[in-house]
This record gives C-alpha cells, sequence and structure tokens, in this order.
C-alpha cells in the first residue's frame, strides 16, 4: 500500500504521526530543516526509548553553518548524528524509515518554503522491498560505506538512477507527464526526442534545455519536485531532476512504483498545474515565430501592391492648395507621413480585425 503527499497541503502531519508511532527507531536524511514541529516529534521519540538517527548534508547551497549547528542541536537533545561523507557533489536525497518497516520517500526538504509554498509530492509505503532497500542505503551512507543497488525500483543517484530512469522513458507509448525544474541531461532528451518521434505525447511543467517539447512553467508557487508519469500507469518519484549533476555526481533518492490511486491523484494535480501555468518563455518565443514571419510575408506582399505615389502626390496638391504660406519639403514630407501612417494603421486594424473574424468562423462552424 502506497500513501501519496501532496504539497503544499499536506503539510507535515502524516510525517509527524508517523514519527509518534514509531516503537523502535526513527532513521532520517537530512539536506535542509527548519520545521520545529518535527524537531519537538523526534525528541518525544528519544524520551520514549526510540532510536533516533538523523544523516544529516556535509552541504547544501548558503546552509552549510545551519547544517552543522543542527547536528549540534540534536546530539544535545539525544538524538544519534552522522554527516554524509565529502565524496560527492551533494547529498541531496530526502528519506524517513520507521521501524525499519515503513518508508517516506519525499521530492521536498523538511522546510516551510517547500511544504507550505511549493509544489511537491512525497510517498510513504510499507512494501518490504523497498523499505530494506532504503535500510541499507542509510546503513552504507552513515558508516560512508559503497552501496549496491539491489533493487531496480529503488532509484538511486549515482548508482542506477540513469538506467532506470532511462528505461522507464524508453517504454512509453503513449503519454509521459513531467514535472522537472530543469531538464537537461543530453541523452534523457534524445530519449524523449526519440520517444516524441514516435508518437508518445510529451508535456513538461518546469524547464527544457531547448525548444522540443511543449513546456510550461508553474506561476502559481514554486516547483520542487521531480515527477515522471508513464502512460498513466507507472510513475517516478523522487529528488533527482534529467540533469546529468543530479544523474551522475549527486546522491538521490527516488522510486518507481504503480499504484493506480495514487497515479490518479498525481494526474489529476499534473492537469490541473498544467491548466493553470503559462507557456515557457522558449514555448512561448516558439509560438510566436510563425505569426510573426506570416504577418511580414503578408506586410511585404501589400507593400508591393501598394500604389503609394499617386496617393502621396495628391495629398501634396491638397495641401499646397489649402494653405497661404510656401511650405518646405520637410513639413511636407512630415505631413504626409502622418497621414500616410494613420490611414494605413487604421486599414491594418480593420484588416487583422476582419481576419481574425473569418478565421473563427470555421471553427465555430465545427463546434456545432
Amino acid at each position: 500500500m502506497v500513501k501519496l503527499l501532496i504539497q503544499p497541503g499536506d503539510g507535515i502531519d502524516r510525517l509527524v504521526k508517523g514519527i509518534k508511532k514509531a516503537k523502535k527507531s526513527v532513521e532520517i536524511v537530512i539536506f535542509r530543516f527548519d520545521r520545529p514541529e518535527i524537531e519537538e516529534a523526534l525528541v518525544d521519540a528519544v524520551e520514549r526509548g526510540v532510536f533516533v538517527h538523523a544523516l544529516i548534508a556535509f552541504t547544501n547551497r548558503g546552509g552549510e553553518e545551519h547544517l552543522r549547528k543542527l547536528e549540534m542541536h540534536f546530539l544535545a537533545k539525544g538524538i544519534t548524528v552522522a554527516r554524509t561523507a565529502g565524496d560527492l557533489v551533494r547529498y541531496h536525497g530526502k528519506m524517513m524509515i520507521v521501524n525499519r518497516k515503513e518508508l517516506y520517500i519525499l521530492a521536498f526538504n523538511f522546510t516551510h518554503l517547500d511544504i507550505d509554498h511549493s509544489r511537491s509530492f512525497g510517498l510513504i509505503t510499507r512494501n518490504s522491498k523497498l523499505v530494506q532497500e532504503a535500510g541499507k542505503l542509510f546503513d552504507a551512507d552513515t558508516k560512508r560505506q559503497v552501496y549496491n543497488p539491489g533493487n531496480g525500483k529503488f532509484v538511486v543517484s549515482p548508482l542506477n538512477a540513469r538506467k532506470e530512469i532511462a528505461a522507464l522513458i524508453k517504454g512509453a507509448k503513449k503519454e509521459l507527464l513531467i514535472y522537472d525544474p530543469k531538464v537537461s541531461d543530453r541523452t534523457m532528451l534524445r530519449l524523449l526526442t526519440e520517444r516524441q518521434a514516435a508518437g508518445v505525447d510529451i508535456r513538461i511543467i518546469g524547464e527544457v534545455s531547448g525548444d522540443r517539447f511543449p513546456v510550461r512553467e508553474l506561476v502559481r508557487m514554486r516547483l520542487h519536485t521531480r515527477v515522471i508519469l508513464r502512460d498513466r500507469q507507472q510513475a517516478f518519484v523522487g529528488s533527482q531532476s534529467l540533469r546529468q549533476l543530479e544523474l551522475d555526481a549527486r546522491r538521490e533518492i527516488g522510486v518507481i512504483f504503480r499504484d493506480g490511486k495514487i497515479i490518479a491523484s498525481l494526474l489529476r494535480t499534473f492537469e490541473e498545474d498544467w491548466a493553470a501555468s503559462k507557456p515557457s518563455k522558449s514555448e512561448a518565443r516558439k509560438a510566436s515565430l510563425p505569426v510573426a514571419k506570416t504577418a511580414k510575408k503578408v506586410a511585404k506582399a501589400v507593400s508591393k501592391n501598394l500604389a503609394a505615389a499617386p496617393v502621396v502626390k495628391k495629398v501634396v496638391r491638397e495641401l499646397r492648395k489649402k494653405t497661404n504660406a510656401q511650405l518646405g519639403d520637410k513639413q511636407v514630407k512630415q505631413a504626409v507621413k502622418e497621414a500616410v501612417k494613420e490611414t494605413v494603421k487604421l486599414a491594418t486594424k480593420q484588416a487583422v480585425k476582419a481576419a481574425v473574424q473569418d478565421a473563427a468562423e470555421p471553427s465555430e462552424k465545427e463546434a456545432r
């Protein structure tokens, strides 16, 4: 059985409840942390005799001092603390294991920003194979030992993530829906392009290098999740983007799973976010190119057929008739320029309006 956490909305209640029901152990991996409610639950667990073990990242962007203070604070509260090694660029995974029976895989950090103000997801599972694999990873990273992946559904960078996520993408037959702040890995982009050429519908909320796919920018909130939905039957949720760094040089954690109800909830949220989002800058630029190109072609064709000389001569004659003073060349040019500009502007406005109405009529007829 799998449970889904959708942020913002679900908050920290299930995380706190999970810690409160712990009888033997709580093992938690931390990259960023500022939630006093979770800290309080961890301390209460220690006081109940539960073994609480926190694996804290050796660094993060701009917050290393805070991480060291957190280590000392936790130690003072009786929490066992380990620090990740410095062999990888980042230890960016987020997970929690309760009693070695329940696994929490999170795309969000234990922070107000990620939980209350960002689109993100988390999964809670009691799948014994996944829990066992997560425990194996936790033991290896706390002891700074080598971890050897033993389950393809438990996705760990930089070990099996590239292989397993590539296989997930390659297997798409109809559709790939993706949340990702930055898709830029060349191999993954090539795989996505191949799937698109094979007729697979691809939509991405986030950002993508190049102008290859329909992409929208999440505007109503911050995006802090990585999700791939394949053919509405299988999904990946985790911390790794389709970026070379996150696939090959950082510790990232995710899972690939099948669960009809959870996937339906992810699909519903994706469609809501897609509808409420706006085309990315590259998508908007791409969409505007045919319009601008067509408009230039039409303008060029019109200018070729526009008999401007007779009109200008007529305007000059009328100006000279109706003015007592001798007009200079500059004054004539300016007067003619303004008159022609205004006339063309009005004519263009009317023509565009008529063209838009004409273009809309076939669609209305089809709708009927």
